[in-house]
C-alpha cells in the first residue's frame, strides 16, 4: 500500500483546438467527416450543415501513439506525424506533442510509456484520435481549410487550330 501522505498525480487537461469543416455526412454509418489543414477526421454525426465551419477540441488522453501504421484497430482517427517535443508533466504523466503537418497535436501518455515505445523528439509515428469534441460557433473570419475543388469534368479541352 501506498504512503497515505502520498498525493494521487492528477491527471492535466490538455487539448488541442482546431478549425475544421464539415465535408460530409456518411448517414450510413451515422458520421460526420470533418476537413481540417492535415487531413480528414471522423466523428459522431453532428446535425450542422455541410460546408460550416466548426472548432474541434480534442483531449490530450484522447489521443494514443502507435511507432508503425494502425491497421487492426477500432480508432478511425489515425494520422502520421513527427514527435517535436516530450514534456515531463506531473508523475507519472508526459505530453508528447506532435506536427502533422500544420497542426500541433498533445497526446497525454506515461512516462512507462515514453521508455517502453523508445519515444524522443524527431521519432516519426501514428497519432489515434479516439473522440473529438465539436463546437458550433460563429468562425469570424472563418478560417476552417477548405477542400480542393475537384474538377467537374476531366475531359481535355478540345486543340484550337
Amino acid at each position: 500500500m501506498l504512503e497515505s501522505s502520498r498525493k494521487r498525480a492528477l491527471r492535466p487537461v490538455l487539448e488541442t483546438a482546431l478549425s475544421a469543416r464539415v465535408l460530409r455526412h456518411d448517414l450510413s454509418a451515422a458520421m460526420t467527416i470533418l476537413f481540417f489543414e492535415d487531413g480528414e477526421l471522423r466523428a459522431p454525426l453532428i446535425d450542422i450543415a455541410v460546408g460550416a465551419s466548426v472548432i474541434v477540441r480534442i483531449d490530450a488522453s484522447d489521443v494514443s501513439i502507435a511507432l508503425s501504421r494502425p491497421m487492426d484497430v477500432s480508432i478511425t482517427n489515425r494520422l502520421p506525424g513527427q514527435i517535436v517535443e516530450i514534456a515531463a508533466l506531473d508523475p507519472p504523466y508526459v505530453r508528447v506533442t506532435f506536427n502533422l503537418g500544420r497542426t500541433r497535436l498533445h497526446s497525454l501518455v506515461t512516462n512507462e510509456s515514453v521508455e517502453r515505445l523508445a519515444l524522443v523528439d524527431g521519432l516519426k509515428a501514428w497519432v489515434m484520435i479516439k473522440a473529438v469534441a465539436i463546437s458550433e460557433q460563429d468562425l469570424t473570419p472563418d478560417r476552417a481549410p477548405r477542400p480542393r475543388p475537384w474538377p467537374l469534368d476531366r475531359t481535355p479541352s478540345p486543340v484550337k487550330t
